[in-house]
């Protein structure tokens, strides 16, 4: 089993699914898209499992800071991927990688139901 989460040291959400991957699976890999980035292949991948829009995170500070213009961009996943790249604080987070099945978000009953398949 490969598994790795992608996300941000200091998000909350983050800590809470490394927390609970630590003591289930703890060979998880962890990668820091702020510090270790990421590529267009690896965000086509996620958007080709999970809507960019869900992928996209509508609620949080580096959305609500683009400019309407911006936002209005975001009309396809080329644009999605784009801002995505440009703009890794966007993404909603974690976004979990087990085995090439992408998840987005954290929930200890989500990652039971994603680890008990």
């Amino acid at each position: 089993m490969h598994i790795t989460l992608y996300g941000i040291p200091n998000c909350d959400t983050v800590k809470k699914a490394r927390t609970w991957l630590a003591e289930h699976h703890p060979e998880t890999v962890f990668h820091d898209f702020k510090k270790q980035g990421l590529n267009a292949e690896i965000v086509a991948t996620w958007i080709q499992q999970v809507p960019r829009d869900v992928l996209i995170n509508k609620k949080g500070l580096t959305w609500r800071n683009l400019s309407d213009q911006r936002k209005a961009a975001i009309v396809d996943d080329a644009s999605a991927i784009a801002l995505m790249l440009e703009q890794p604080s966007v993404i909603k987070r974690p976004v979990l990688d087990k085995d090439g099945q992408i998840s987005v978000g954290y929930s200890a009953d989500q990652y039971q139901q994603i680890f008990s398949a």
